[in-house]
Order: C-alpha cells, then sequence, then structure tokens
C-alpha cells in the first residue's frame, strides 16, 4: 500500500475518500473498497509531523467501472461514526467542466485539500478535488488554489458567500478564475453560461432534486388501510375525546387494526 506518483496512477479509476475519523487506517479503507472491485493502491496522506493522516485518501482500482461501483455504493456511508465523501476526477467529469471554476486567494498555509473540500461542497458538486498550488520541492502551499464546481449556481453561491471570509484566520479572496486559453479572460462569462444550460452531461450530473410528494389523504371514507373503515366503529366516542381515566386507572389500548366492543374502552388496574 505505498503511495503510487500522481503520474503512474490510473487517475479514471482513482477515487478520493474524504471525512475520514481518525481511526481508519489503510488497511481498513482497503478492505472496504475491495467491496466494489479489485484494488490496486489505497494511499492516505500523512502530516509530517505527527504522521496522522489527514482525513482523506485516495483509492485506485484495475478499472474505471469499479471507480465508478465504489461511488454509487460508498458515497456517504458512515466510518467510526462519520459519513464518508466520495468522488472520481476522471476524464468524464472532465467532459462536465463548464467553466465554473473559482479562484481562492490569500490562503492560510494551515489550509488543505480537505478543508477545501469540505468548506465548499456545501455548496455543490465538486468535480475534481480542490487544488492547491503548492512549492514542487517543499510542498507548502502558494497560498492560493483552485475549485471546480458542477454548476453556476454552485459557483456563484460560493463567491458570494465566502468571499472575504476568514478561513484559518485570514480572510480569503474568491473570484472567478482566469482561463488557461484566453489570457486576461476569466470564466464565468456569459458565454459559458449558455453553453452550460446546453450541456446534457452536467445537466444529468446535478444531484437528486425530486422527491415524491406524500400521498394525498384518502377521499374515499377509509383510513388508507385494506378492509379497514375509516373513523372509529358505531358507539365508540369521538377520535377527539379522551378515554375514561380515574385513579389507579389506565388504558389498555387494543391490537393494530381491532377495536373494542361498541360503546366501551379496554381499561385495566395499575399495579
Amino acid at each position: 500500500m505505498a503511495a503510487v506518483p500522481i503520474a503512474e496512477r490510473n487517475q479514471d479509476a482513482t477515487i478520493y475518500v474524504g471525512g475520514l475519523d481518525e481511526q481508519v487506517s489503510e488497511s481498513s479503507l482497503w478492505e472496504l473498497f475491495l467491496q466494489a472491485g479489485p484494488v490496486v493502491n489505497v494511499h492516505m496522506p500523512k502530516d509530517r509531523v505527527t504522521m496522522s493522516h489527514q482525513g482523506y485518501g485516495f483509492v485506485e482500482f484495475l478499472e474505471e467501472d469499479d471507480a465508478d461501483y465504489a461511488i454509487k455504493i460508498m458515497n456517504m456511508i458512515k466510518l467510526y461514526g462519520k459519513p464518508t465523501r466520495v468522488n472520481k476526477a476522471s476524464s468524464h467529469q472532465k467532459n462536465l467542466d463548464i467553466g465554473a471554476n473559482i479562484f481562492i486567494g490569500n490562503l492560510d498555509p494551515e489550509v488543505d485539500e480537505k478543508l477545501l473540500y469540505d468548506t465548499f461542497s456545501a455548496f455543490g458538486v465538486i468535480l475534481q478535488t480542490p487544488k492547491i498550488m503548492r512549492d514542487p520541492d517543499s510542498g507548502n502551499s502558494k497560498g492560493f488554489a483552485f475549485i471546480n464546481f458542477g454548476s453556476f449556481d454552485s459557483s456563484d453561491a460560493a463567491i458570494e458567500a465566502m468571499n472575504g471570509q476568514y478561513l484559518c484566520n485570514r480572510a480569503i479572496t474568491i473570484s472567478y478564475a482566469f482561463k488557461k486559453e484566453a489570457k486576461g479572460e476569466r470564466h464565468g462569462s456569459a458565454a459559458e453560461r449558455l453553453l452550460a444550460t446546453q450541456n446534457p452531461l452536467a445537466q444529468a450530473d446535478r444531484p437528486h432534486q425530486l422527491f415524491a410528494d406524500a400521498p394525498a389523504p384518502p377521499t374515499d371514507g377509509t383510513m388508507g388501510l385494506p378492509g379497514m373503515p375509516g373513523g372509529p366503529p358505531p358507539g365508540a366516542p369521538p377520535m377527539s375525546m379522551p378515554p375514561p381515566s380515574g385513579p389507579g386507572m389506565s388504558v389498555m389500548h387494543p391490537p393494530l387494526g381491532a377495536f373494542p366492543p361498541p360503546g366501551q374502552w379496554l381499561l385495566c388496574l395499575s399495579v
């Protein structure tokens, strides 16, 4: 389970697992995700001082289909009481890149990828693991990062809510990132937003937001259960009336689906 250089990983078959409890180990992650398919490598970046992991890791599968399956069945399952977040930066997600890319500046050196993911995933789907620009020799943060959202609604909300907010004792600055292919032009243009509305893959990747309404109350006089008429049986007190009670007496409710004889309540003496 030694770390494999990023350049040698099959990125399309590699998933990001975040929100991990400190008790989770590489071996436990291996055993868990082995249920989804053959695992090639597991890597959990560790703090250079404490040597404890930083709450996230990467699992590489033998096949891309296994990684996709793992995301479907493992996302938000609980490990040691904490829900995990599982996603993948793959060629499919690159096709979902609509340009909702934001730049985050003035980052504190203590801010890592996990903190950014945990903070900004509240605004919507993040297509790839947040990218903090680091010094290639020391690995230290250069103080800025990029996040790629799956929709402009998410990126707009993140900019509006988080620009100027403090993250690890520093006020961060957030804006749309500059385009690589067009110098001086930022993402988030009207043209990109128009193209995003016409991208069927981006539409399909949105979170599920359609929930069934509660069933309408029955209008045929029944309580919704087969063979059970609506309302109490003839002679029984109205449902709004409390049952008779007195000192030393308590109510014994009949079994579900059964009713007491007409005009009577089942009573028992309390011991």
